[in-house]
């Protein structure tokens, strides 16, 4: 959590909405993205469950919508913060035998809990990378730890 806001800091302002290109996203998309899909891992933990079959396009809607719902930096920092502590909070719901559960979505993919319990560090990873490479993108060659 701290190294994904540590990386959101170096983003000035007037880069906020910048992208390389007209369809690629910004580190504001990529940010509220980021944020919103760590409230969907806890929840895919706490319940035990991922998405299935037709509650799929509405999952992917809602998700697009909560984060188009996001309008500032502090927004997104906010839920971010409160999704990271609530993957945590799923995470410590888990028992020894859950941990090897097989989450199925019913539409021939499924996902093992110990993958799902690692994702949301993985993803968030994912995604300091590509505001890393946006920095890039603006000439910002320093590192940030």
């Amino acid at each position: 959590m701290k190294h994904f806001l540590h990386a959101m800091s170096f983003v000035p302002e007037d880069k906020l909405h910048w992208a390389p290109t007209p369809t690629s996203k910004c580190a504001f998309q990529i940010a509220a993205h980021t944020a919103v899909t760590n409230g969907n891992f806890a929840k895919m933990m706490r319940e035990r469950k991922l998405p299935s079959g037709d509650e799929i396009p509405a999952f992917v809607e809602r998700t697009r919508a909560s984060e188009d719902a996001l309008k500032t930096r502090e927004d997104i920092a906010a839920l971010f913060r409160k999704n990271t502590d609530d993957v945590l909070a799923a995470l410590d719901t888990l028992t020894p035998d859950e941990f090897e559960l097989v989450l199925d979505t019913g539409v021939g993919f499924s996902m093992p809990m110990k993958q799902l319990m690692n994702l949301p560090a993985a993803h968030v990873n994912w995604h300091i990378g590509q505001i890393d490479y946006l920095q890039t993108c603006w000439d910002d060659q320093e590192v940030h730890f």
